[in-house]
């Protein structure tokens, strides 16, 4: 299959942001339920996360406006429990497993080599933060020259209105919105 759903930044430090525990749990539930699907129908599962080394903090400069913070105060040290991916999304055996130090899934990552050395054309992308994360990824990748598709109902971001927006505005002109009940005949589609 040339499908790869890419699981954003699901990680407990990153989740703790989305100020609704019940939106949380809801989260987790259709991204366990859209990990299934893809194993299920032979796709790929790749998750990124974000995660720093003290070189990866030294390297932030310190005028920028997201990681100039995360690298004052060591946050999301690669090794932290806060920054490994949520065990309910654990990866298994095959999947892809990147850790990056930006947005994006694929500027400080080796992602894009690996998507296309197994022959991934498609995207379907998922997980925190819309306006972050999502936005970076999807932008990147539609320079890429990938087909993509947003994972509507498996993407959230602290701020619901930028969500709202972005969904709504924004990633529709580079991406096709899919929520997780029409992912499965996605996947079939091919």
């Amino acid at each position: 299959m040339s499908t790869a759903l890419l699981v954003l930044d699901c990680q407990p430090a990153v989740l703790a942001a989305l100020p609704d525990t019940g939106a949380r749990e809801a989260l987790l539930t259709r991204l366990e339920r859209a990990v299934a699907d893809v194993r299920a129908a032979g796709g790929t599962i790749a998750s990124v996360r974000l995660g720093f080394t003290e070189a990866d903090w030294a390297a932030v400069p310190a005028a920028h406006p997201t990681f100039a913070a995360l690298a004052r105060h060591r946050a999301l040290h690669h090794q932290d429990q806060a920054a490994a991916v949520h065990e309910r999304l654990a990866p298994q055996g095959g999947d892809i497993v990147v850790r990056k130090t930006r947005h994006g899934a694929l500027s400080t990552t080796g992602l894009d080599r690996q998507l296309r050395e197994r022959g991934i054309t498609a995207l379907v992308v998922a997980g925190l933060s819309t306006g972050g994360a999502v936005l970076s990824t999807v932008l990147d990748a539609a320079d890429r020259d990938y087909r993509l598709h947003v994972l509507s109902d498996g993407v959230a971001d602290p701020d619901p209105d930028l969500h709202d927006t972005l969904l709504r505005r924004v990633l529709p002109s580079r991406a096709h919105l899919v929520d997780t009940a029409g992912l499965p005949a996605l996947l079939r589609a091919g």
